[in-house]
């Protein structure tokens, strides 16, 4: 029986792996809802107490996605992530949401963002 729940998982998480698409910073508003990969270069970071904002595809206000990091997440990653990640170019996976007309994607770890050069 244990044998069966364990191939099971694997399969769920194969197939929750493999669903995750690639899509350009340009499209990020028609993929509401749907958990993906996107690379852009970052515009700009900042910090709060509560959380970290950073602005793919433009510059705030016209950031065609933000990253959000809560700060409780913030001892996930090995350096304050409004540093770490500014001016890269990053590719970020999560799902998107759309939080007051702006597009999002809330990351807890650094497994979710990596720097592409």
């Amino acid at each position: 029986m244990k044998k069966i729940k364990l191939v099971l998982f694997i399969i769920l998480c194969v197939n929750a792996v493999s669903a995750q698409i690639k899509i350009s910073i340009e499209d990020v508003s028609k993929h509401i809802g749907d958990s993906v990969t996107v690379c852009s270069q970052v515009f700009g970071t900042k910090a709060t107490e509560k959380i970290t904002y950073i602005n793919l595809g433009a510059a705030y206000p016209a950031s065609l996605l933000t990253i959000i990091i809560f700060a409780k997440d913030n001892a996930n990653f090995k350096d304050a992530p409004s540093s770490l990640y500014s001016n890269k170019k990053l590719c970020v996976t999560g799902t998107i949401k759309d939080y007051k007309g702006k597009i999002e994607i809330i990351v807890t770890k650094p497994e979710d963002i990596s720097i592409s050069e």
